[in-house]
């Protein structure tokens, strides 16, 4: 049985938010994302086929700014476990007083099995998906 990563920072939210008699409205609020994006990457291989890959952008929270948060490429990445790393990267800006929320992207890959070049192609496709929920202001 494996351990689901979002059900896991959320129990740990349930257990602060006991020890710190928190608002059960803050506390549903802090359980939730507050965006998810789940996008197919189709990229054209060096040896002329297409794969396609899939890729995710969470933000947990913005409130406090710009979600922060990197990209992982990992043939095992999930949406939970993205939306379980931008859960924490907000609570790691706000414990640092930073202006920022949490956010985090992950793309199902190997990143050893591609070239430099496919892993360029795969990025900068990745990047044009999801253009939309990203920039200075948001992420």
């Amino acid at each position: 049985m494996s351990i689901n990563p979002f059900e896991m920072a959320k129990k740990q939210i349930d257990i602060v938010a006991e020890v710190m008699d928190l608002d059960p409205n803050i506390k549903k609020f802090l359980k939730r994302v507050e965006r998810s994006l789940i996008v197919s990457i189709p990229i054209m291989m060096d040896d002329g086929t297409v794969k396609i890959f899939e890729g995710f952008r969470v933000h947990h929270s913005t409130i406090r700014g710009p979600g922060k948060g990197g990209l992982r490429y990992s043939l095992g990445v999930t949406l939970d476990e993205v939306k379980a790393l931008a859960t924490w990267m907000t609570w790691k800006t706000s414990l640092l007083n930073l202006p920022l929320g949490g956010a985090k992207g992950g793309v199902c890959v190997d990143p050893f099995k591609l070239s430099k070049k496919e892993l360029e192609r795969l990025t900068r496709r990745f990047t044009a998906e999801i253009i939309n929920i990203i920039g200075p202001d948001i992420d």
